[in-house]
């Protein structure tokens, strides 16, 4: 057990959901959690727009993941993993998976839709039968999850790593996933501390356009401009999207965010719901009182229930900080 988390701790490896946190202090805790029953969760329900690195990964590395989940399972001694798919992935590599996994206990289950769907209590509170929203915290999933006993819960990229690690291949890489007004859109394996300015132009790539980026994912990623491209990309979900300033109209891109953001929701806290719901009628009109789109933000990234709620101020603070709206690409149309 010890040999496994020194692994972990020297590697470096951190989850690749989003969050960034080292893999190894996660699983040290659930691991001296008290409990009778431990359980597992590989949550590969990659929901968010413009993200599709699990994606490839479950279908080119099944076995790898499958490994990554056996190793936590033997690690934590667990009763039983889940690995949680969305509807996608579930129907196009059930039984494939299935295959692979032969008499371990693991469940390939499938999501149920919705962006809420993927957070990880919402989640717990799906495979227990109960209505898919987000828990209390604390207390955390590591000492209280599934069925009330301690949970250990990575993103499906993560397992692959630590098979990696574990079995002495991790090369400290990561999958990042590009598209948008890009010339070879996919899925790519590379350092971890890569720059975006070497992605794009290690991966054929990099604009010959003026361009401004989506970092992190599709609704809830941050905007970086050409200045900021020599910053490593290491944390986050791996997920760039990239934008050409000229055709790009800013107040569609925000309606586009907005709208799955509010759609996305639980409607458990107010912040998100109401919150959510003022900022597309700003939006949907093209008016926006900055002021007020502040103190929203605010609202939102302080008092929103879960990481999810939090997380929606992040594409929009970055947006108008850094673009002008008055006067940029088809942005005042």
């Amino acid at each position: 057990m010890e040999d496994i988390i020194a692994k972990l701790k020297e590697s470096g490896l951190l989850g690749r959901g989003g969050a960034g946190f080292p893999v190894w202090q996660k699983w040290e805790s659930v691991s001296k959690a008290e409990g009778d029953e431990k359980y597992i969760i590989c949550n590969g329900a990659e929901g968010e727009p413009d993200v599709f690195k699990d994606g490839y990964i479950i279908k080119n590395y099944p076995k790898e993941v499958i490994r990554g989940i056996e190793i936590a399972i033997d690690f934590l001694s667990a009763k039983k993993a889940y690995l949680y798919l969305n509807h996608d992935y579930y129907r196009d590599c059930k039984d494939m998976l299935l295959s692979e996994i032969g008499t371990l206990p693991i469940e390939v289950i499938e999501k149920r839709k919705g962006y809420i769907a993927g957070e990880e209590s919402a989640i717990c509170n799906f495979i227990e039968g109960g209505v898919v929203e987000p828990r209390q915290k604390p207390p955390f999933l590591s000492q209280q999850g599934l069925f009330g006993k301690p949970t250990l819960v990575n993103n499906l990229e993560t397992f692959y790593q630590v098979c990696k690690v574990i079995e002495g291949e991790y090369g400290k890489k990561r999958f990042f996933c590009i598209n948008g007004d890009v010339v070879n859109p996919g899925v790519f394996e590379e350092s971890e501390d890569i720059t975006l300015a070497e992605l794009l132009r290690k991966t054929g790539n990099y604009p010959e356009f003026d361009f401004f980026a989506q970092v992190g994912g599709g609704a809830e990623g941050v905007i970086m401009l050409s200045g900021e491209l020599d910053n490593p990309l290491k944390g986050g979900c791996g997920a760039i999207k990239v934008f050409d300033k000229e055709k790009t109209d800013l107040f569609e891109l925000m309606e586009y965010w907005i709208t799955f953001l509010m759609h996305g929701n639980c409607d458990r806290c107010v912040p998100c719901r109401e919150g959510t719901y003022r900022m597309y009628e700003m939006i949907k009109a093209r008016k926006i009182d900055k002021e007020k789109m502040s103190e929203l933000l605010d609202v939102l990234e302080k008092t929103s229930f879960c990481a999810l709620g939090k997380g929606v101020a992040i594409p929009f603070r970055s947006l108008l900080l850094k673009l002008n709206l008055e006067n940029y690409g088809k942005g005042n149309n």
